[in-house]
């Protein structure tokens, strides 16, 4: 297998930490996102969609999702499950990490991705450019307040983590939002939010 990465953006980020906690090491190779090496014809080859994470699979096979990608690892590596044990685990995280990156992930590419001046013109992802709407950050801004009000009931109910007893997707998924929001100088006023924050943040896989 070949994974193909870019350190410096969020969704790999996801990926890594989920198999840093599954102890999993793939091979992986660096694309270039600040040079745009994503819409050369080499790599749309590979993902004609122009993002990553990629997943390649050894028989030629891409996986071109972070959540494609977190589903095969745990069928092939089920141990630890992160995606939960039983059926009603199984819902409540898929639940959560649907809210997760709906709420959080794309509010903060909003908000990011129509301000940022490296990215002028490419207000989307993929292979098609979008130009920058002003007011869509400034709603991507309140969504994602929204979203971090929101995570503090949450961040409450966690026992310790968001799903329960034990660590989940939803836990690195909502990691990486609340380090998303810390990179555009969003406030984390919650005392749970924080609180659970700094109990996954110190897990060893959240350096991966």
């Amino acid at each position: 297998m070949k994974f193909y990465d870019c350190r410096t953006a969020p969704s790999p980020r996801r990926v890594r930490i989920f198999m840093a906690e599954k102890d999993i090491e793939i091979p992986s190779v660096q694309v270039d996102l600040r040079n745009r090496e994503q819409l050369t014809p080499a790599f749309r080859k590979i993902n004609p969609y122009c993002t990553v994470p990629v997943l390649e699979l050894d028989d030629g096979t891409c996986i071109r999702s972070s959540v494609g990608i977190q589903r095969y690892l745990e069928e092939r590596f089920p141990e630890p499950p992160l995606l939960g044990r039983t059926p009603e685990e199984k819902g409540r995280i898929s639940d959560l990490q649907w809210r997760i990156e709906t709420d959080g992930f794309f509010a903060a590419a909003e908000m990011l991705r129509n301000t940022a001046q490296g990215m002028k013109g490419r207000a989307l992802t993929g292979p098609v450019d979008y130009a920058q709407i002003p007011e869509l950050a400034a709603r991507g801004r309140k969504r994602m307040e929204v979203f971090l009000q929101d995570l503090e009931p949450l961040a409450s109910n966690a026992e310790p983590y968001l799903c329960g007893k034990s660590f989940s997707v939803a836990d690195i998924d909502g990691m990486i939002v609340v380090d998303f929001a810390r990179r555009l100088h969003l406030e984390i006023d919650g005392v749970a939010t924080r609180t659970w924050y700094e109990k996954v943040a110190a897990r060893p896989s959240a350096d991966a």
